[in-house]
Order: C-alpha cells, then structure tokens, then sequence
C-alpha cells in the first residue's frame, strides 16, 4: 500500500535533524538502537520527540486484522487518507482495543500505561525521518493517554522505504524480549505476509522461533479461517478474522484432529472438521468439542435441530469429474460432507448477522439471533450422549494407552543407561530395586488380565509367560 508523506514530514525531518546534532554536541554517550536493516545489523540513534507530531503506521500488524472492526473508518486508512486526524484517532482507538473484541478496552493496554506511569520510558521506540512510527505505536498511544510530552525514539535512515518499514517492525516484534506479543490473528497475518514474499516455510519458522510443523500449522489455519469469513457472507454482512481471536487452541486442535483422521479415511475427517468449525463458531468450549467426531450430526444432532435448518440435501448422481490433458478423473466430493458445509454455511451467515447487530435490522437480527439460539441448545443436547460415547470409549482405552506411555518411558530409560554406562555413574542397585518393582507390577498386571480375557493374542501371552518365567527364577 502506498500512503504518501504525512503532512508534518517537513516539519519533522528538520527536528530530526535538529536534535541528532544536540545531542552530537552534548558530548555524552549517545543512545542507540539495533535494528535489522536489509540483512545486517546496524544501530540507530536515538532522540526525544513530541508525541504530538508522530504518526502511527497505517500499515502496522499490530491492528491489522482489528481494522475491520469498523469497515467505514477502515476505508480512512487507505492510501494519503491514513494521515488525516480521523484515521489516526481509529488507529489510537484500535491500539488501546481489545484485539478479540475491539469495542473493548484492553487490560494490558492499561497495565502497559501504569507502567509508564510509574516506570517511565524503559525501551526507545522507532520512527522513520517522516515522524512515522515503526516500533512503539502502542507506548505513544499511552504516553498521549498519559499527557507526556515527548516519547524516545530510533530513527531509521534516510533512505527507509515501506518495504524497510515492514521487515523492521517484523523483526523487533519477534525479539523474544519484547513486552507485547501481536493478537494471535495478527500473528498469522504476519507470518503469511512473510510467505507472500517468497520465504520458505523453514525460514519463517526460524524468524517466528517455532518449529516448522507449528508453522505449517499455523498457515493451515489461517487459510481455514479465510475460508470460514467468506463462506459467512450474508449480503452485506460478513464475518471478519477478528472474530476467531480467541479460538487459537480450538483450531489448532482440530488441525492435529484432521490430520490424523485424514490420513485413514478423509471423508471422515472433513466431516469432524466441519462438524467441529459448527461448533467453533458458535464458541463451545474445547472439552465440548472434543466430544464431537465425524459421526455427530447423524447419530445425535440431526434429529434435534430445529426445522428448516441443516434440511438433508437431495442426493445427485454426481459423474467422476475429469481433469483436462491427464486422461484421469477424481470422485466427487462426499455428499454428507455437502451437507455439513451447507449447515456450518447456515450458522456462520446467522452469526454475521448477528454481529453486525442493530446495522441488520430488527427482524433479521431477531430471526438469526433465534435461531442461533435454537441451535446452540440443540448441540448442548447432543452433546450429552455424545460424551458418554466419547467417555466410554475413552475408558476402553485408557489401559492400552498406559502401556504404551509405559513404552515411552522404558525406551527413554534404555537411553539413559546407554549414557550412564558411558559416564560410569550407572547404580546398579538402585536399578534392582526399580527392576523389581516392575516385577511385581506385572505380575499383577497379568492375574488381572487372566480374569478378564479368555483368549490371549500373542501380546497377553508373552506378558504371561515373562511373570511366569520371573517367578519361576
């Protein structure tokens, strides 16, 4: 985006220029600050500004996703428009906001103002010749608040442009010491912003500081969230990222979900998923949607919707589709799998109308509101025997998967002799001791199984004839 010079640009080159040379004459010991900068690191000076001449980056990713909150003043901060004293208030409003509801104040925006309060300016902020704020757009935001006059800042070189402006607000918000994270939905944003640019996903994993299967992860999830926001558009109303900022573990639940059942039987798994993205939407807690699989809305939410909503689609004789110049063809997509967008699509239209509020209009907004509401007790109701299923089947399991964390422990354990051995610190006796009680354990273990299973596989028997064979000796 391309935004133009601030209108104070002249003015505020000249007092850049002004105070680097007060505080060159001083003679003490400059202030600076490091910055990433086209690849190397280089250190900035810093200087005093009044907080009343700086600008706050239109282009910032501390607000991006909560700029939709308001799409008319959203508008504002397009192109030279970012500049104007309207926009510039929605952006103080939207960093002093709530980052999963906007219409609220933060709590951590009022701690960070206490602390200047108290503590005063710690760490400088960053700004281009311009006046525009790179780094620090929240501390001027509270220093204004808090009627302070003048704020520390670096400044970048002369020759910044907005590309310089985005990779280095990227790599001072990644410093691992930096004293407010962006919104989750900011953070994606970021992280996709990076991609766009043609890094590798290794690579951005490296500058976010998490592994590459969170990355992918996480990239994953944005793309599901995008899709989610346009599936919900309902005229003219439509639902926006920032109303997914608290769902962060939920999804990424259901990532780990979806993979796994993918992987068997992928007809299932984008029915758990659509069945799931239901229930994210209307923001079940994570316990309850663990309970919901690819079978929960015909084995137990169907029959309690209410009419008119989820109706079953008309099954269509659907002919493999072909793909041009391969001579192949591919299947269909699954019919339930239709009918679960088609109900997840209901929901997510009903909910953008719902927040969008008095703007809907009274009957449209009672119809949703309604009907959302009949929907949500219908998924409580069905979530009762979903549980118990889900419980049952948990305790059947609960055995098995003792054992095979007992594995992991053993396998571990075989490591850590190898090192002791190579160390010489290995206690043979306590190991005894230890060995022992693994003894006795299984030997236990084995009378217990011996009541409750008839018929031995070959897993039960070895364990059968290891107790007796340990008697024995």
């Amino acid at each position: 985006m391309k935004f133009g010079y601030p209108p104070l640009m002249q003015t505020n080159r000249a007092l850049v220029e002004e105070r680097h040379k007060e505080v060159a004459a001083s003679g003490g010991l400059q202030e600076t600050l490091t910055v990433e900068w086209r690849g190397q690191t280089i250190p900035v000076p810093v200087i005093s500004m009044p907080v009343k001449n700086l600008y706050y980056n239109p282009a910032t990713r501390r607000v991006k996703a909560q700029r939709a909150h308001d799409p008319l003043r959203e508008k504002g901060l397009e192109g030279s428009n970012a500049w104007s004293p309207e926009s510039q208030d929605y952006l103080q409003y939207l960093l002093q906001a709530l980052p999963a509801d906007p219409s609220k104040r933060d709590p951590d925006f009022d701690e960070l103002k206490e602390s200047l309060r108290d503590f005063k300016q710690t760490e400088p902020g960053l700004i281009t010749k311009e006046g525009v704020l790179v780094n620090g757009n929240t501390r001027c935001a509270a220093l204004r608040e808090l009627g302070v006059p003048d704020i520390r800042v670096g400044v970048l070189p002369d020759s910044c442009t907005w590309d310089d402006i985005d990779a280095v607000e990227l790599s001072l918000q990644l410093r691992p010491d930096h004293r407010r994270d962006y919104s989750y939905i900011n953070k994606l944003l970021a992280m996709d912003g990076q991609r766009a640019l043609g890094k590798s996903i290794e690579d951005i994993a490296r500058d976010f500081r998490i592994r590459k299967a969170t990355c992918e992860q996480d990239l994953w999830i944005l793309a599901c969230l995008r899709d989610l926001v346009d599936r919900s558009k309902n005229g003219k109303f439509q639902l926006r990222l920032l109303d997914f900022e608290k769902q962060q573990e939920k999804l990424r639940e259901l990532h780990r979900k979806y993979m796994s059942e993918s992987a068997g039987n992928r007809d299932n798994a984008d029915l758990m998923k659509e069945n799931r993205l239901l229930a994210i939407a209307m923001d079940f807690s994570k316990t309850d949607i663990r309970y919901i699989d690819h079978d929960f809305r015909e084995r137990y939410l169907d029959k309690l919707l209410p009419e008119k909503l989820g109706e079953k689609l008309e099954p269509q004789a659907v002919a493999e589709i072909s793909i041009p110049g391969l001579n192949r063809t591919v299947r269909p997509a699954n019919h339930k799998v239709s009918e679960a967008k088609a109900l997840t699509d209901e929901i997510l239209q009903m909910k953008a109308v719902e927040t969008a509020g008095e703007a809907a209009g009274t009957h449209e907004l009672t119809t949703a509101t309604s009907n959302l509401v009949a929907v949500k007790a219908a998924i409580e109701e069905a979530l009762e025997p979903a549980g118990k299923s889900a419980r049952i089947r948990k305790k059947k399991l609960a055995a098995p998967q003792r054992i095979l964390d007992a594995v992991q422990d053993i396998e571990q354990c075989t490591t850590d002799v190898v090192l002791a051995r190579a160390s010489r610190s290995l206690d043979q006796e306590v190991l005894d001791e230890a060995l022992l009680k693994l003894r006795e354990g299984m030997s236990k273990l084995a009378v217990e199984i011996s009541k409750s299973i008839a018929t031995p596989g070959d897993g039960i028997s070895w364990l059968f004839d290891a107790t007796q064979l340990g008697q024995e000796s």
